[in-house]
C-alpha cells in the first residue's frame, strides 16, 4: 500500500520520514512519498491515483481543494472548508482535518490547558484550524492579528462559529492586553523584530514553524519561562491521527519527532 503528502512546495515536508518511521515500527511494508501538487491541480492528481493509495496528507495550498473533492467530510471539514487528510473508503475519499485535535494534543502535552484568551498571528488555513480548535476547547476571546483585515474573514468566522468573541488587530500595532496563549502562524521574519514583545504578551507561546528552530519567538518565550509548543509538536500529533486513519497504526508522537529531528539535522 502507498500513502502520499501533496502540496506545493512539498520537498521540505517531514511527513515522509515520520510516516515511514511509523511503518517501520509497525512492520508494514508500505511506502510514503511527497508529490508536488500546485493550486487547482489536486482533483486531477487524486483522480489518477491507483487503488493501492490508501491515504493522502494535504498541505498548502490545496487544503480547500481536498475538502471540496471528498465524497465524505468530517464535521470539522464541513465547517472549516479545509482538510489535511484524505483516506480512501468504500464509497470514495473521506476528508478530515487532524490539525484541529492535533494542535490541542500538542498544547496539552506542554501543559497548556484551560486557555481562555488567545492572540493569534495570521489568518491562513492553519490559523483557521487553530481558531476553531481553541474556541471548541473553551477559548472565549480570540484576537486575530493581521497586516490586512480583509484577509481575516475565514479565521474570524471559524472562531465565532464555535462561540468565541473574535476581533481583529493590526500587526503594526503594539501588542494588546495579556493573553493566555500567543499563536504565531506567520513567517519567522514577520515576528523576529518584535519577538520579545509578543512573547511577553501571553502566558504561553505556540509557533507553528519548525525549521529553523528555535525561532526568535520561541527563544524569547523560553527566556521568560513560558511553555513553548512548536510546529514540530503539531506535525507529530496530527500525524499520529493520520497514521491511525490511514494505516490503523498507533504510535507515540515521540517516535515521529525523533525521526523528524534526525532528518532536520541531516539537512
Amino acid at each position: 500500500m502507498r500513502c502520499l503528502v501533496v502540496g506545493s512546495p512539498v520537498t521540505h515536508s517531514l511527513s515522509p520520514v515520520m510516516h515511514r518511521a511509523a511503518y517501520a515500527a509497525a512492520g508494514l511494508d508500505w511506502t510514503y512519498d511527497a508529490v508536488d501538487v500546485p493550486a487547482s491541480s489536486l482533483a486531477a492528481v487524486v483522480g489518477r491515483l491507483g487503488d493501492d493509495v490508501r491515504g493522502v496528507s494535504v498541505t498548502a495550498p490545496v487544503k480547500p481543494e481536498a475538502a471540496a473533492l471528498a465524497e465524505q467530510r468530517t464535521d470539522v471539514v464541513a465547517r472549516l472548508g479545509v482538510a489535511n487528510t484524505l483516506v480512501r473508503s468504500g464509497s470514495g475519499w473521506r476528508a478530515d482535518n487532524t490539525d484541529v485535535p492535533g494542535s490541542l494534543a500538542a498544547l496539552s502535552e506542554a501543559g497548556v490547558v484551560d486557555v481562555q484568551t488567545v492572540r493569534l498571528l495570521g489568518a491562513g488555513a492553519t490559523a483557521v484550524a487553530l481558531a476553531h480548535a481553541l474556541a471548541e476547547a473553551g477559548a472565549t476571546s480570540i484576537e486575530v492579528v493581521v497586516r490586512d483585515p480583509s484577509r481575516a474573514r475565514d479565521v474570524l468566522a471559524a472562531g465565532a462559529a464555535s462561540g468565541a468573541d473574535v476581533r481583529v488587530a493590526l500587526l503594526s500595532e503594539p501588542a494588546g492586553a495579556a493573553a493566555d496563549l500567543l499563536v504565531s502562524t506567520i513567517p519567522v521574519a514577520a515576528v523576529a523584530d518584535r519577538a520579545a514583545e509578543w512573547a511577553a504578551s501571553a502566558s504561553a507561546a505556540f509557533d507553528v514553524v519548525y525549521d529553523p528552530w528555535p525561532t526568535a519567538l520561541a527563544e524569547a518565550a523560553s527566556a521568560l519561562g513560558r511553555p513553548v509548543v512548536s510546529g514540530l509538536d503539531l506535525l507529530a500529533h496530527q500525524a499520529v491521527l493520520q497514521l491511525h486513519q490511514m494505516a490503523d497504526v498507533d504510535v507515540s508522537p515521540d517516535l515521529l519527532r525523533t525521526a523528524a529531528r534526525t532528518a532536520l539535522a541531516a539537512r
